[in-house]
């Protein structure tokens, strides 16, 4: 999978916007919420609601799956786009990430269409 390919799934969620809130970092948000973090060949995303959960990634993926630095405790790892993880895996991990960070917001200020994303 490609940077543009993941890019473009992450954008055709509902509510979803591009950002760059530093210079050369492209994230995806949806409201004010990060949902996923780009760099040239990774995405960053909410892959457990704690470090337990996301380090089965980094178990089945040793050499894709990395945590991320900062928030990395709270369940963010880094997954490599172009390695050993499969494509389907990496979109079922940005729906995953996109439906924790949605179910955390104020329900008035969820997207429509929001809850019919796939589980």
């Amino acid at each position: 999978m490609h940077f543009d390919e993941a890019l473009d799934f992450c954008l055709g969620k509902p509510g979803a916007w591009e950002d760059e809130p530093w210079e050369g970092n492209v994230v995806a948000k949806v409201e004010e919420k990060i949902f996923a973090f780009f760099g040239p060949e990774s995405v960053g995303l909410k892959c457990g609601n704690n470090r337990d959960e996301a380090d089965e990634w980094l178990q089945r993926y040793p050499d894709d799956a990395h945590v991320m630095s900062y928030i990395g405790r709270s369940g963010w790892n880094t997954l490599r786009l172009d390695g050993a993880i499969p494509d389907d895996e990496i979109l079922e991990a940005i729906d995953d990430s996109y439906l924790t960070v949605v179910s955390k917001l104020p329900k008035r200020r969820r997207p429509a269409g929001w809850d019919d994303a796939p589980e």
